[in-house]
């Protein structure tokens, strides 16, 4: 990052510090208004709730609030920074559920390494929200805190470092398949990367119909196979009985990548070696796996998407986020299952085949159209269509697949 826009950065998180604030949604002007707002109007909620605890919905902002949680264990790719210094992106995650599905939200930062507690300090205090979105939580550690929270919590808990990935990956990958011609069940996949976002990014996969056998995933210690000692256990599922040992070794043959590791892993002579017609999803940022000049140099029939704004086919997780959960706190569910996940990821992809809207045209200053194509796999996050179509389709997946109560 150059000097000048390390300044602009710092600048703009100033004066106000920060990003996020409370806004007052009733009356405060007169004696009257005090006098419902706190004591002795307040009583009155307080009874209604202690005598029925959905009465919170109807008279507390509950059922549009959520947590924004870290521990601050695996900030963007910046690693361990801890809980304080992660705050500002926990401030950004909140600005944009706000800006984008009008969900109010608390950014918590837990100075916590300690799953167990973690899990625990967060069930405490879940009574305040509608939901749980977990961020920048370290594997293997993620999987435990969000398995454990939704088995002791009745709200929708989230991990979007897993969650969220998978489902845009999953949606720009059905749509570059259809464009290659190729089927999800048929194609060999390499994921370099076998952390939070990986791991569910297989696991999404497996349910949309890819073929475990088919996948191959890679760590920084190589291929993960069923030779290879002190797996954890979300990394055994995916263990293949196989010769190949390093990354030069998966990528031969391979039709599909994914990367979520790291900057410059990938080589343009692992690139050339992939099947034809190749997707590549090179996810590290700033810096991808590999540049993609050098895929296109070596690769023009590959279809590439990075997690970069500066180039075509940005996956970026606030395609799905603040949607899932809009969906999730409309339906009033319990959790955020399988079935509201796939819907997500139909509703995401199904959008980048219509045609896009002037005014986003417009906001990205391009004179000509875009085309569900090789370089337009998935909807621009500006376009105000993804509310209304991702929402609605998890908050009608949330009822038909039972995860809401009877009386929801």
């Amino acid at each position: 990052m150059s000097q000048a826009l390390k300044n602009a950065a710092l600048a703009y998180h100033t004066n106000p510090p920060g990003k996020i604030g409370i806004a007052i949604t009733k009356p405060m002007e007169t004696q009257q208004d005090l006098s419902l707002a706190y004591t002795p109007g307040v009583a009155e909620p307080v009874k209604a709730i202690e005598a029925d605890a959905a009465c919170a919905y109807q008279y507390t902002n509950k059922g549009n609030l959520i947590a924004v949680i870290t521990n601050g264990t695996a900030v963007l790719g910046l690693g361990n920074v801890g809980a304080l210094a992660g705050k500002p992106v926990m401030e950004g995650k909140a600005a944009l559920f706000k800006r984008f599905a009008g969900i109010d939200v608390f950014d918590i930062e837990v100075d916590c390494t300690d799953p167990k507690a973690l899990v625990e300090t967060i069930a405490h205090i879940a009574p305040t929200f509608g939901g749980i979105n977990l961020e920048d939580i370290k594997a293997p550690e993620c999987f435990f805190v969000e398995r454990e929270l939704k088995k002791r919590l009745n709200i929708p808990v989230m991990h979007d470092d897993q969650q969220g990935t998978a489902i845009v990956v999953a949606a720009a990958l059905l749509n570059a398949l259809v464009l290659q011609r190729k089927a999800l069940g048929d194609v060999q996949i390499t994921c370099l990367g076998a952390g939070a976002a990986g791991i569910a990014t297989m696991e999404l996969l497996l349910k949309l119909g890819a073929k475990r056998e088919n996948m191959c995933l890679v760590d920084r210690e190589g291929v993960i196979h069923r030779d290879r000692q002190h797996l954890n256990e979300q990394k055994r599922a995916f263990a293949l009985s196989t010769t190949k040992r390093t990354l030069s070794d998966a990528m031969h043959g391979a039709e599909v990548c994914i990367g979520v590791s790291g900057p410059g892993l990938i080589s343009q002579e692992m690139v050339r070696s992939m099947g034809a017609n190749p997707i590549i999803f090179a996810l590290s940022n700033p810096i991808p796996e590999i540049m993609p000049e050098l895929v296109r140099e070596t690769r023009p029939d590959a279809i590439l998407a990075t997690g970069r704004s500066d180039y075509p086919n940005q996956v970026n997780n606030v395609l799905c986020f603040p949607y899932i959960f809009r969906g999730a706190l409309d339906a009033r569910a319990t959790t955020i299952n399988e079935a509201m996940q796939l819907a997500a990821v139909h509703a995401i992809a199904d959008l980048a085949r219509e045609p896009v809207l002037p005014e986003i045209l417009s906001a990205y200053n391009l004179t000509g159209p875009l085309i569900f194509g090789p370089d337009y796999l998935l909807p621009k996050p500006i376009d105000p269509r993804l509310r209304e179509r991702v929402s609605r389709a998890v908050e009608l997946a949330a009822h038909q697949s039972g995860a809401v109560p009877a009386d929801g």
